[in-house]
């Protein structure tokens, strides 16, 4: 459905498909927490966050920004501030991967008892069965912390967008407000998963840091300002 077909349908449809896509993100949540918490940090439903945030502000983005600058190459440049986060989450994340290698080693139990020198990274170690033990980084830590942080800088738009003007605009902006707040609370409440269950205290405070100190890609070429 292009844009001109979706200008046509009427606001219920609007807040349907939200509605579709909260209850879909609701299911995998609850299915998330009914097969414990021991499960939590490595389920597809964390490692995926960038993705559910991607999908749910390039929308968001397009259509704010489109509507205050009425300028699709600007909209265009300021939707590149995902593809920028898309680099920066896949820079980070392979980084802790191989500070993970750099500083691990591979033993036969999680006993550290019998050290196996033949297998020198995490892949070959649990390829051979053994248990590496390194400075694994929380990267639900950081993911979690920047996907939250991201959305929050995002709608802070909404404090110059007056869409009183346009009703369907209205009930569009809003329903994509109130999807994406319901997004950071399940982003928060993941995060608490992880400080209170998962990695030790450096591992989570490393990933934490990183995730809030990593630049927001709010690079002058790329955006409109807010």
């Amino acid at each position: 459905m292009d844009w001109a077909d979706w200008q046509k349908q009427p606001p219920e449809y609007s807040l349907s498909v939200l509605r579709c896509w909260c209850n879909a993100l609701a299911v995998q949540a609850v299915q998330l927490q009914s097969r414990g918490l021991t499960q939590c940090s490595g389920s597809y439903f964390v490692k995926l966050a960038w993705a559910w945030t991607f999908w749910l502000l390039l929308p968001f983005i397009a259509i704010t920004n489109y509507y205050l600058s009425r300028n699709v190459l600007g909209v265009l440049r300021r939707l590149g501030t995902l593809l920028v986060g898309t680099v920066v989450w896949y820079v980070c994340t392979s980084l802790f991967l191989r500070i993970e290698d750099f500083t691990g080693n591979c033993y036969k139990s999680p006993a550290l008892d019998v050290l196996f020198q033949e297998h020198p990274s995490k892949w070959q170690c649990r390829q051979g069965g053994g248990f590496w033990n390194g400075f694994d980084i929380s990267g639900h830590s950081f993911l979690l912390t920047y996907c939250a942080l991201m959305i929050v800088e995002e709608m802070a738009v909404l404090h110059v967008l007056n869409t009183d003007r346009s009703p369907r605009l209205h009930v569009v902006v809003n329903a994509l407000f109130v999807a994406l707040s319901f997004l950071t609370l399940i982003w928060v409440w993941m995060f608490f998963c992880t400080a209170v269950y998962f990695h030790d205290f450096s591992q989570k405070l490393f990933g934490t840091l990183v995730g809030q100190g990593v630049p927001y890609p709010d690079l002058n070429m790329l955006m409109l300002p807010p």
